[in-house]
C-alpha cells in the first residue's frame, strides 16, 4: 500500500500546484524601445509599483529595433500564461503598423490589453524667426506660403509625423515633413531657427517653450493642459483637431481573463502611488487606468484614426 499512499501525495502536490495563485515568480516586462526612452523609465516607474501589489518581481527587459517590431513580436509569441508583459505605446500599436509593408503580428488579434498607463499629448511649437503667434495666423501664412515650411519630427512614423499629417489635412495647408532620428536634434535645429514648426511632447519641448527659446502656439489636446495652461488648443482653431500619445501593459493574446484582471488591478494601484503621479505630472502627462476593455476601445480607434491618417499622406517606414 506504500505505492498507493505516495500516488496520492503525488497527485495532492500536483493539484496544488495547478491551484498555485497568480503570480507565483517573477514577471517579465518587455519595453519595445531602448532604456532610458520614455517608455522605458515609465515602465520602470509603474513596474517597482506593480512589483508591490503583486508580491513578485517585474524584470524589465528591452527589446528595441525595427520600429518596435521587436519587442511587440517577442510579446505577442510569449506563452499566454501572464508572466511575460509588455508596454504597448501608440507609435508601435497604432502608428507603424501602417507606415511598414509588414509585420508579423495583427495589433487587434495578437495582444491582450491590459490597463492604459498614461496619456500624453503634443506642443505645437514654432521657430522664434517665423512670424507667427497663433495657429489661425500659422495657417493663414502656410496657405500664403505652400510647401516653404517645413515641420520637424523626432523620426519618421512618430506621434509629431503623424500629428503634423493630420494637422495638414485639416487645414488644407501644404508643409514638408522633416524626419530626424530623435527629438533633440530636431528641437535643437527648431531652436536654431532651421526648420520652422514641430509637434512634440512635452517632455522634449516643454522647457524650450518655458524658456523662449521657441514659441508654444498650441496643444494637441481639446482642452487646456495643468502642465502648459497658456497653451490654446489647436481645436479651438482647427475643430476636432486631437493628437494624444498614450502607452500601457499588454500581454499575449488568449492570457487568461483573471490574469489580466489581477494585472489590471496592479496597474490601477500602481498609478495611485503619489511618486507615479508626481512623475507623471513632472512630465505633463495624464495618469491612465480604467478597465482593459477601456485600453483596447482606446488601441482600436487609434488604430483606425491613424490608419486613415498614414494611407492619406503616404507616410511609409522602409
Amino acid at each position: 500500500m506504500r505505492w498507493l499512499s505516495r500516488l496520492i501525495c503525488f497527485l495532492m502536490l500536483g493539484v496544488g500546484a495547478a491551484h498555485a495563485e497568480y503570480p507565483d515568480r517573477a514577471i517579465k516586462l518587455i519595453v519595445p524601445q531602448a532604456a532610458g526612452s520614455n517608455t522605458d523609465l515609465y515602465a520602470r516607474l509603474i513596474g517597482a509599483e506593480m512589483a508591490k501589489s503583486l508580491g513578485q518581481q517585474i524584470i524589465i527587459e528591452n527589446r528595441p529595433g525595427a520600429a518596435f517590431v521587436v519587442g511587440l513580436d517577442a510579446i505577442a509569441k510569449s506563452p499566454p500564461d501572464g508572466y511575460t508583459i509588455g508596454m504597448g505605446l501608440i507609435g508601435g500599436m497604432a502608428i507603424a503598423p501602417h507606415m511598414l509593408a509588414k509585420v508579423p503580428y495583427d495589433v487587434l488579434r495578437d495582444f491582450a490589453p491590459v490597463a492604459l498607463v498614461s496619456r500624453g499629448y503634443l506642443i505645437l511649437a514654432v521657430s522664434n524667426q517665423l512670424p507667427v503667434n497663433s495657429v489661425a495666423e500659422l495657417i493663414d501664412y502656410a496657405k500664403k506660403n505652400p510647401g516653404k515650411l517645413s515641420n520637424a519630427s523626432s523620426s519618421n512614423g512618430a506621434p509629431g509625423h503623424v500629428a503634423g499629417e493630420l494637422f495638414k489635412t485639416m487645414t488644407g495647408t501644404q508643409i514638408t515633413h522633416v524626419p530626424y532620428r530623435g527629438g533633440n536634434l530636431a528641437v535643437n535645429d527648431l531652436i536654431a531657427g532651421h526648420v520652422n514648426l514641430m509637434f512634440e511632447g512635452l517632455q522634449s519641448m516643454g522647457p524650450s517653450v518655458r524658456e523662449g527659446k521657441v514659441r508654444g502656439i498650441g496643444i494637441s489636446s481639446t482642452k487646456r493642459l495643468a502642465a502648459m495652461p497658456n497653451l490654446q488648443p489647436i481645436s479651438d482653431t482647427v475643430p476636432g483637431y486631437e493628437a494624444a500619445t498614450w502607452n500601457g501593459i499588454i500581454a499575449p493574446a488568449k492570457t487568461p481573463p483573471e490574469i489580466i484582471a489581477r494585472l489590471n488591478r496592479a496597474v490601477n494601484e500602481a498609478l495611485k502611488s503619489p511618486l507615479v503621479i508626481e512623475r507623471f505630472t513632472l512630465g505633463g502627462d495624464e495618469a491612465g487606468g480604467g478597465t482593459a476593455e477601456e485600453f483596447a476601445a482606446v488601441i482600436k480607434a487609434d488604430n483606425a484614426k491613424w490608419k486613415d491618417v498614414v494611407e492619406k499622406s503616404g507616410a511609409k517606414l522602409d
